[in-house]
């Protein structure tokens, strides 16, 4: 299938960190199309669902992809890649590593510089690519090998294999460990309006230091879309990691779905879905380039892609945030 990708206003595109990329303000993220059976799976995923809403979130103009080597165990980047054949131009693929399996199908964390070889082979040839073009450490574990991976990032950069280099879920005092060693591109953090804890020390760090930040998980895995309810968490696949989430269980799931609520109420009002004022509430802080948003099928895509344009009111932003000091965790 080819697929013309929307031509984008340059107006909307934001530069990632240091970079020479362009990105636009939503990203497509490839966590759920890495199928079920394994560690963190959402269940089990039709490879030909994935690879619809990969080729029409591209249809709609966004322009990047997040992935990683371990979702689906390998499998998502190889999605991403069928779904990328006969596209042109090609949307930026960025994809993570320090996150390894054993034989069992056991996760295990790994950073040492012929592990992250290794990993880096594996996902240009399952991604069908000869360069990466922002490849991240997933995770800072073990934590004492992050200065090592970083010197191997910046030494595969230097070859050619991979055209920028940044981090997730890493905190301050470890960002400027590697800050002595190369610049760090971007941080990709969990941020939502129910995960703030990036808000204190790491966003204006970030900010202040010229570091890109795609947040991941703005939905909150779904839960803001205006979708869910606790009967369907009830009903989740025994595979979905979500049944175990802080977030998606009592006396918290409650609570959410009241904001989820205020935010279809905002929606309404703009003819978007709780879930594109979700996103909007991130992407109002100056600190963030991009949030990634999943989708499992060409319909969920639709269904966000408002996001691309769609900003927050400072009344409609301020009376989010009044709900949330209201209703404390």
């Amino acid at each position: 299938m080819l697929v013309n990708m929307t031509s984008l206003d340059s107006r909307s595109l934001r530069i990632l960190g240091n970079s020479d990329l362009h990105i636009t303000p939503v990203g497509f993220g490839a966590w759920a199309v890495g199928g079920g059976d394994w560690q963190f799976a959402w269940g089990p995923q039709d490879d030909n669902d994935s690879i619809a809403a990969i080729h029409r979130a591209l249809e709609l103009g966004v322009n990047w992809i997040d992935t990683a080597a371990v979702y689906g165990l390998g499998h998502s980047e190889e999605v991403v890649a069928r779904a990328l054949k006969g596209v042109s131009p090609k949307p930026y693929v960025f994809t993570k590593c320090s996150r390894r399996w054993n034989s069992d199908r056991i996760i295990y964390g790994a950073l040492n510089p012929s592990s992250l070889a290794e990993e880096l082979e594996g996902s240009l040839r399952r991604l069908g690519v000869e360069t990466i073009d922002l490849y991240q450490i997933h995770w800072p574990n073990p934590e004492e090998e992050i200065e090592t991976a970083w010197e191997a990032l910046e030494r595969f950069r230097q070859q050619g294999k991979i055209r920028w280099i940044g981090v997730s879920n890493f905190n301050v005092e470890q960002m400027k460990r590697l800050q002595k060693i190369a610049p760090i591109t971007s941080l990709q953090p969990p941020y939502s309006m129910l995960r703030r804890g990036v808000e204190e020390e790491i966003l204006p760090f970030a900010q202040s230091n010229g570091i890109g930040v795609i947040n991941y998980s703005p939905m909150v895995s779904g839960l803001l879309t205006g979708k869910m309810s606790a009967a369907r968490v009830r009903a989740m696949p025994a595979d979905d990691w979500r049944r175990k989430a802080v977030e998606f269980n009592e006396p918290r799931l409650s609570r959410n779905l009241r904001l989820v609520e205020l935010l279809r109420e905002i929606g309404k009002v703009h003819g978007v879905t709780s879930g594109v004022v979700a996103i909007a509430w991130t992407l109002h802080h100056p600190a963030i380039t991009g949030a990634i948003v999943g989708g499992r099928n060409a319909r969920q895509v639709e269904e966000t892609i408002s996001a691309l344009d769609f900003r927050l009111s400072e009344q409609e932003f301020r009376s989010i945030n009044a709900f949330l000091d209201a209703n404390p965790v």
